[in-house]
């Protein structure tokens, strides 16, 4: 993988990215104003809400039942109604046991695995209307 060396020319533009970034306008329409993104690892969970939501708006949790439970209040604190999760194995299948209890709705993101894709969109479709 190749980094396009044009984009960081000099510190200027690096700060001003930076500023770009940091900004309250980035520039893109919000879609789900209750929604959380999550990263669905086999050892962790990286989960990430709107930044006014939580002074910590990343966190990482374990795979534990109870971590997962932590993970599911945390989100309902945070006021998230949606949750956008990629995941390319079956480690979503006990994240997705307990929203349903909790009563989250969630988006699917599983590329590479169509076999997977096919039956967690059925079992999706099946339980909770997505």
């Amino acid at each position: 993988m190749t980094v396009d060396k044009k984009l960081w020319r000099n510190r200027e533009e690096r700060k001003e990215w930076a500023r770009r970034l940091q900004s309250e306008d980035r520039g893109l329409e919000v879609v789900h104003p209750h929604a959380a993104g999550i990263d669905v690892g086999n050892s962790a969970h990286y989960v990430a809400v709107r930044p006014e939501r939580d002074p910590q708006p990343v966190r990482r949790f374990e795979c534990f039942t109870a971590d997962l439970r932590r993970l599911a209040d945390w989100l309902r604190s945070c006021g998230v109604k949606t949750v956008a999760m990629q995941s390319t194995g079956v480690y979503w299948i006990p994240l997705y046991e307990i929203w349903k209890n909790v009563g989250l709705r969630c988006i699917w993101s599983m590329r590479g695995t169509p076999g997977i894709c096919r039956g967690a969109r059925a079992m999706c479709r099946r339980a909770s209307g997505c």
